[in-house]
């Protein structure tokens, strides 16, 4: 007999095709829908988390550089912080100005570029106007802020602060304009620039208490100039003046070495017991 063997199975056969080469998105056509992109995302960012803000006045020397014929700071100003923890003295914050504040100041020029310069300040350009503010916050709701003390010292619930970020201007008095007593009202915040004899800010006449819902948000740190790249820093002058007194301090230590020894005599004597149950 001869063997027969299966043959191979056939291959399918494919017809011959001829791929055509996709064609590369054209560079210029992309680029336009790479700029709205951009500019989307950077207005979402600036209106919901962070914005750039230029300083624009000497009140925050030297904290922050703002004045005639220099390169003013811009600062990256956090949005998000204060929708989770409350506005602590200290803080460095940017504010719309309220009426009190901003009365005062001169309007816009209605020149015709106006939205130009509205649109530009979104993306961290100029402000289109001086209706928003920088300054420190002093005192919180509640609160009795006065000055001074023979020292020359700003003076909240009866005790002293400690700012070491008060500037005196050269050219200027160096003493603190005396105000006060005020109890900051419900809501509302008592605001100071640190350049002390020149600031304009709560302490003026028909100014007073910022509300809290005109805070736009906290200064986290100084991006322009690169010459002046640094974070913030944030001290509040109530920490050390409105601390508990020193032996207070020591009443958990205290607490603590007292509930060492029964803690481990409690632990010995039930380890012991744990132990006797099992042999």
């Amino acid at each position: 007999m001869t063997d027969v063997q299966p043959s191979p199975p056939a291959e399918d056969e494919k017809p011959e095709t001829t791929e055509r080469p996709k064609k590369k998105t054209s560079f210029w056509r992309e680029l336009p829908i790479l700029i709205v992109t951009a500019l989307v995302l950077a207005f979402l960012i600036q209106t919901f988390i962070a914005r750039v803000y230029v300083i624009p006045s000497q009140s925050m020397e030297t904290t922050l550089h703002g004045c005639p014929g220099c390169t003013n700071d811009r600062v990256l100003v956090d949005k998000v912080i204060h929708r989770f923890t409350d506005i602590e003295p200290g803080e460095v914050v940017v504010f719309r100005g309220p009426e009190s504040w901003t009365s005062n100041h001169l309007a816009d020029p209605d020149d015709g570029w106006g939205w130009l310069r509205e649109v530009g300040s979104l993306f961290g350009m100029p402000a289109a106007n001086e209706r928003d503010f920088v300054k420190r916050v002093i005192a919180v709701a509640g609160q009795k802020v006065e000055c001074c003390t023979p020292d020359n010292r700003v003076i909240v619930d009866g005790k002293p602060l400690n700012e070491p970020y008060v500037h005196y201007q050269e050219g200027f008095d160096d003493k603190q304009i005396a105000f006060g007593p005020v109890v900051v009202p419900p809501g509302h915040l008592w605001m100071m620039g640190d350049n002390r004899p020149n600031s304009r800010d709560s302490r003026a006449a028909g100014q007073g208490p910022v509300p809290v819902d005109n805070v736009i948000g906290k200064v986290r740190a100084i991006v322009l100039p690169p010459s002046r790249w640094q974070a913030i820093d944030h001290p509040n002058p109530q920490a050390v003046a409105l601390s508990a007194p020193a032996w207070q301090s020591a009443i958990p230590l205290g607490l603590g070495l007292a509930g060492a020894w029964p803690a481990l005599w409690v632990t010995r004597r039930t380890s012991r017991a744990l132990r006797s149950r099992m042999v």
